[in-house]
């Protein structure tokens, strides 16, 4: 039995086998419409989402099979007292497969020591979002035809952006990736990092202003300053707005770059912007249900001929 924390779990020819079956569910969604006929997915979210809860209930409902569980730690018997270890041996007794989104870092790999099914990390505190970069992953693999060779800017909250933090690990094992981290000093991306990334000679650099290294991009990743991971008001008030995408921006960067987010988006990409060809963060969404869909079927070892 498998499961996903982290998306080092997969090898990167998995990777690619993943976005194979992800791609091939793209072009024949009726091919695999009961693939997980008779199958039980649980979605144990203990705090507020929407892409990522939804998205892994649209895909098992595309593959024929059902889904329950819960949108809030105070609609489950978390609110009672009830552990992590507790809840998803339960869980088990119920359900083939789980995606698990939690505030605590840790929480879905103690939960995977303890099930006897398949568990997905859907997010855990500023640590990993996994199938995130999965989606991240596909989306730059589909419209760019390639996942090496480009330099990435990443922008907006890079300290405790759990999306930033997952997608720099997962490209770092392609050849010819340079990154752009685009912050305010107090959101900088943290030293963990920027000490890997030297320790494999990955080449990068640290800038304030977006509009002096738009040229440059070959992706743009853009991130809300999250308001959740603040300790007071004040500082997420003066941070919130700090980057903000817009037309005259988008005017400074190559004819083919993309624009990706991980969504909810504030006020960090104008809406004028989405009318841009480039802007794919709305094709980001499909394609974060194709690979949630192929992820699915993977654990659960299961093949349509």
């Amino acid at each position: 039995m498998r499961h996903l924390m982290n998306p080092l779990d997969f090898t990167v020819d998995e990777l690619h086998q993943l976005f194979d079956l992800a791609n091939d569910i793209e072009a024949n969604m009726d091919k695999y419409a009961h693939a997980c006929a008779g199958k039980k997915l649980a979605t144990c979210f203990y705090e507020p989402s929407t892409r990522t809860r939804l998205s892994f209930e649209a895909a098992m409902l595309n593959l024929g099979g059902s889904v329950i569980g819960f949108s809030e730690a105070g609609s489950s018997s978390a609110a009672k007292g009830e552990s992590v270890s507790d809840t998803i041996r339960v869980i088990s007794c119920f359900a083939d497969i789980c995606a698990m989104r939690h505030p605590k870092e840790g929480a879905p790999m103690v939960a995977a020591g303890r099930s006897s099914i398949p568990v997905i990390n859907a997010g855990d505190g500023g640590h990993q979002h996994p199938t995130q970069t999965l989606t991240d992953l596909l989306t730059i693999r589909s419209l760019k035809g390639r996942l090496d060779r480009f330099t990435i800017g990443l922008c907006g909250d890079l300290k405790f952006g759990r999306t930033v933090h997952s997608l720099i690990n997962a490209l770092v094992r392609y050849e010819g990736i340079k990154f752009i981290f685009i912050s305010p000093r107090e959101l900088m991306v943290p030293d963990y990092v920027t000490d890997m990334l030297k320790d494999r000679n990955i080449p990068y650099e640290e800038v304030i202003r977006l509009e002096e290294i738009m040229p440059k991009l070959d992706l743009l990743y853009m991130t809300r300053v999250q308001k959740e991971r603040f300790f007071n008001e004040e500082d997420y008030v003066r941070l919130k707005d700090f980057y903000i995408l817009d037309k005259a921006k988008m005017k400074l960067a190559k004819p083919d770059m993309l624009v990706l987010h991980p969504l909810p988006r504030v006020n960090e990409i104008s809406v004028e912007v989405d009318e841009d060809p480039r802007a794919a963060y709305f094709k980001q969404v499909q394609y974060g249900v194709y690979v949630r869909m192929a992820l699915i079927l993977t654990l659960l070892n299961i093949t349509v001929d």
